[in-house]
């Protein structure tokens, strides 16, 4: 409670002192694993929640969207992060339990944005280029329909030993197929 307290107030002089410039608060935490959530729903409901609550309201007090960062397979969580005003999810992993994208897109793609997607740990770091344009595609061609997609890799950050060739497929197929009409 204290450190949501800290990470509060701060955030709160930050929205003060930018004085509107700022559009979106991104905030988050870890709360699943390759395997699924950390926490089951009723315990992240109960302990985290009313907090991750109280920081998207403070976000929306100012104006701003609130995209959560979240890696990891959280889909059992996911109508919580809605319920507690997230407005986006950030580094979408399609590599862990549940997160099929699909799936994802058709169950809360109205309500959600989704941020990520493109297969970091395998497909950006093993892949070829052929290979990181193909999966590019098929993930846009699932993501993008309706809007509510911003194309990137399912990681904070693409990640050191990935090929330039594969990062620079990325862009090149987001440029290529990621347009909206």
């Amino acid at each position: 409670m204290h450190m949501v307290d800290y990470y509060y107030a701060s955030s709160e002089r930050i929205f003060q002192a930018a004085d509107g410039a700022i559009d979106i608060f991104f905030m988050g935490n870890d709360f699943g694993s390759q395997t699924g959530p950390l926490l089951g729903a009723v315990l992240f409901d109960r302990f985290v929640q009313p907090h991750l609550a109280r920081l998207a309201k403070l976000g929306h007090d100012y104006g701003m969207k609130v995209m959560l960062h979240c890696c990891g397979g959280v889909r059992e969580l996911i109508p919580s992060f809605i319920d507690a005003g997230i407005d986006a999810i950030h580094a979408v992993q399609p590599s862990c339990r549940g997160m099929d994208l699909a799936e994802l897109k058709r169950e809360f793609g109205g309500r959600l944005v989704f941020n990520g997607a493109i297969d970091s740990h395998h497909v950006l770091i093993n892949g070829t280029p052929e290979s990181v344009r193909q999966a590019t595609r098929e993930v846009l061609e699932i993501m993008k329909p309706g809007g509510g997609y911003i194309c990137g890799a399912s990681h904070d950050t693409i990640l050191e030993e990935t090929p330039v060739e594969n990062i620079v497929a990325m862009f090149d197929a987001v440029r290529e197929f990621g347009n909206y009409e």
